[in-house]
């Protein structure tokens, strides 16, 4: 999604890029990784593929993807690249053409070293935070029954449980944006910065 190819989120744990080429390599490393595969139900891609794959999402309508940096890393070394300080992704899709206010979000922390330590709910909050701006006030997470930490994220981000596959082995979860879950979501995220991003340039404050 082409929404936030120029847009970096500074936060405190974590920082928020735009998928771009220079991180295909690492993210590619990583989705070699047998857990990784099970639990986002993904298939190996070649790094040729995965390329392809990174330059798809980029000019997807549909989905919007960010890096998710270290931001401790990120910032205290300037000049570092992007990719020593990659931690994950976070993506959100547009799943139903029926309704545009409904999005599916996903979040993988692919770094054991840095599961556990509020990364990925940070990033979720961010990313939240951030699209409400294409007017979804619906969110799912589809999550696989065994990843209990996901599922317990999720529900303390105030996800509710709406449905359980026994055929696909996983659950859904839903959040729906009222009055009270804005403010909520706005006192969550009133300490992140938007900057500007091009490429890899912006450099640490």
């Amino acid at each position: 999604m082409r929404l936030n190819q120029n847009t970096l989120l500074l936060g405190k744990k974590v920082v928020l890029v735009p998928y771009t080429s220079e991180h295909v390599p690492r993210y590619h490393e990583w989705m070699k990784s047998e857990e990784l595969q099970r639990l986002t139900a993904s298939e190996p891609l070649t790094l040729e593929q995965e390329h392809g794959m990174q330059h798809s999402w980029r000019e997807d309508g549909d989905k919007c993807t960010f890096i998710v940096l270290d931001a401790e890393k990120w910032q205290a070394h300037p000049g570092t690249t992007e990719e020593s300080c990659m931690v994950g992704d976070v993506n959100l899709f547009l799943t139903d053409l029926d309704d545009p206010t409904l999005g599916e979000i996903e979040v993988m922390i692919a770094e054991p070293s840095c599961r556990g330590k509020g990364l990925g709910t940070e990033a979720v909050l961010m990313m939240l935070s951030y699209v409400t701006k294409l007017g979804l006030t619906k969110f799912e997470a589809k999550i696989g029954q065994e990843n209990e930490p996901s599922i317990r994220m999720f529900q303390k981000l105030h996800f509710e449980q709406v449905a359980v596959s026994s055929i696909f082995q996983e659950v859904t979860l839903r959040l729906t944006m009222g009055e009270p879950e804005r403010q909520w979501l706005l006192e969550q995220t009133s300490h992140v910065e938007e900057q500007l991003y091009r490429d890899g340039s912006a450099e640490p404050c």
